[in-house]
């Protein structure tokens, strides 16, 4: 008789421990969320930048700047007029039989000027100038939106760190809910204590509460990452840690540390510095033009007539300006200095590059060693539970002893769960120190 009763509760206990596996097996089998992928992250954060706008309103500035200058080969065409009366004028000793003869006190004159620039030498170094500051500016605007990638890529990890945790303490509260309903059975056959139940359900609640903490920590990882990226993110998508070793083994293998985009603002400001000489060495150069003035004036080009009479003149005029008291050799001076300064600003920059790269290699070598041995800890913390779960279940070792044993096979678990975290987000901030596409 007591075998026959053993075996439909031997039945309900092995159906009670492989219910939460089989449904892990079909959670796992539905079709997840799309995953988040670090690499269309960055790319979106980067495009709902604000700052990216910058670079069209730059290019319209620049595009407009040129245009005037380009203007100025056109002729100029300029009008004027005058009119005036004068209280003395001179006077001229009169003919045989005529009285002296005096200029007229009142005189009017209107013409309009047509000056055609020949020759002009700091045109096309002003041209060659307003094309490296647009330079200057478009590299600005890449390297300030740049920065953004440091957030997105600590926004991403914080949710596939908290995700990973999660997944952990899932399987732990599986398993927990798994021995409380063997327990249940158990303690209304009479074969087990109810301190033993009391005791799982109360780590099985407390292993609700952190879970309860953690998503709701995603939740608002999730939302500063929407921030971000302008974009809506699904809290229960998963985090799809990107394989970046190849990529981290190729950059080791070259020298990397030029790609940043704050090595083309410094070129791009020595380039400017460069450019602003040369339109300063071009003021000093002779500039040719010609020009046309036609009009009506009285008196006219005869300064001894009373009527008003139309005139025109035409020519060609030169000017030059070879002495300004070395005020352009001392600007010229001044930038070369201030390109001084850009060269160490930028060897400053990759001396600060390479002290975080030796950061992120070292923390690279170190995870990947740890994970070496992650497996082995999980796998053996695993077994230990298995046996301490099957004495518990012949009430051989207390409910404290077992839940320990859980304990410590969560803090495995999630130990493996973040160092993966971790090292794919070393990898990535490696990448990204550099300067390098993270996809």
């Amino acid at each position: 008789m007591s075998t026959r009763t053993s075996l439909p509760h031997r039945a309900g206990a092995l159906l009670l421990l492989v219910l939460p596996f089989a449904h892990r097996s079909a959670r796992a089998q539905a079709t997840p969320p799309d995953s988040l992928r670090l690499g269309a992250l960055l790319s979106a954060a980067e495009r709902r930048d604000p700052r990216t706008r910058q670079l069209a309103l730059r290019e319209a500035q620049s595009a407009l700047r040129l245009r005037s200058i380009a203007a100025e080969r056109l002729p100029a065409i300029a009008g004027n007029a005058q009119a005036q009366h004068q209280s003395v004028v001179t006077e001229f000793p009169g003919g045989p039989g005529a009285g002296p003869r005096a200029l007229p006190h009142d005189t009017y004159d209107a013409n309009v000027t047509v000056t055609e620039p020949l020759l002009d030498p700091s045109r096309s170094a002003r041209a060659a100038a307003e094309k490296a500051q647009l330079a200057k500016a478009r590299a600005e605007v890449l390297t300030a939106v740049y920065a953004t990638r440091r957030q997105v890529n600590a926004s991403f990890f914080a949710l596939a760190s908290l995700g990973a945790r999660h997944e952990a303490l899932s399987t732990t509260i599986d398993d927990l809910e798994a021995q409380a309903r063997v327990l249940a059975s158990r303690v209304r056959n009479g074969a087990a204590l109810a301190g033993d139940l009391a005791a799982v359900r109360a780590e099985l609640l407390r292993r609700r509460q952190d879970d309860a903490q953690l998503l709701a920590d995603r939740a608002a990882a999730a939302r500063v990452l929407a921030e971000l990226t302008d974009a809506p993110i699904d809290t229960a998508a998963p985090a799809a840690l990107p394989e970046l070793a190849d990529e981290v083994a190729r950059a080791r293998a070259a020298d990397s540390l030029r790609a940043r985009p704050e090595y083309e603002r410094f070129a791009a400001m020595r380039d400017a510095l460069a450019r602003q000489a040369d339109v300063l060495g071009a003021e000093t150069r002779p500039r040719v033009s010609a020009f046309a003035r036609g009009g009506a004036g009285k008196p006219g080009l005869d300064m001894l007539s009373t009527r008003v009479e139309p005139y025109w003149i035409g020519g060609v005029q030169v000017q030059w300006s070879p002495f300004d008291w070395g005020r352009s050799a001392r600007e010229r001076q001044t930038l070369a200095l201030e390109r001084d300064v850009v060269d160490t600003e930028a060897e400053s920059f990759r001396d600060a590059l390479a002290r975080e790269t030796v950061a992120d290699l070292a923390t690279i070598d170190r995870l990947e060693r740890a994970l070496a041995t992650d497996e082995e800890i999980v796998s053996l913390r695993a077994e230990i539970v298995r046996e301490t779960a099957a004495r518990f279940r012949e009430s051989a070792v207390t409910s404290a002893e077992y839940v320990d044993t859980q304990t410590d096979l969560l803090a495995a678990r999630i130990a493996r769960a973040q160092h993966r975290v971790e090292l794919a987000q070393a990898r990535a901030s490696y990448l990204t120190t550099l300067g390098l596409e993270v996809r």
